[in-house]
């Protein structure tokens, strides 16, 4: 059985440029607006990853016009972590900083385990495959923990 939508989610991994990006629009794709849904790195120094756009394209996620940020540009910001539901860490460096800065709210954060295609394959064909199974990974996960989409 599935969980219910939260009412916040933030994604997060190192850059906030290849796994975080596409699980925000996967979010917001499957369920729409129900969930306010952000992303964020533990650095923010990179553009969005060229194959993560493509990858998401092949499913309608449109992710060009992502921009990078990171969880010091975000208190920069003004956003405040504590007003998240959830925070779901796809790396272990963006676990260990998400459960750093909020080590004092009662706040649930959740670790999938989420392979990085960064560097993997030596062809455009076998990267996008390594992209492509990064993807499948989050899907996956989100399609598990709160079910078939409502809003595709």
């Amino acid at each position: 059985m599935s969980d219910s939508l939260p009412q916040s989610v933030l994604f997060c991994c190192d850059h906030n440029a290849v796994r975080s990006p596409m699980a925000e629009g996967m979010m917001k794709k499957f369920y729409g607006h129900t969930t306010y849904v952000q992303s964020a790195g533990v650095r923010g120094e990179m553009e969005i990853d060229g194959f993560s756009v493509a990858v998401c394209d092949e499913l309608g996620i449109e992710l060009s016009r992502h921009r990078t940020r990171s969880f010091d540009e975000m208190e920069e910001w003004g956003d405040d972590l504590s007003s998240f539901d959830l925070i779901v860490a796809l790396s272990p460096a963006s676990q260990r900083r998400a459960l750093e800065l909020t080590r004092i709210y009662h706040l649930d954060v959740q670790y999938w385990p989420i392979l990085d295609p960064t560097g993997l394959g030596e062809t455009r064909e076998a990267k996008l495959d390594a992209y492509r199974q990064a993807r499948d990974q989050i899907k996956g996960h989100i399609l598990e923990k709160w079910g078939a989409p409502t809003a595709e």
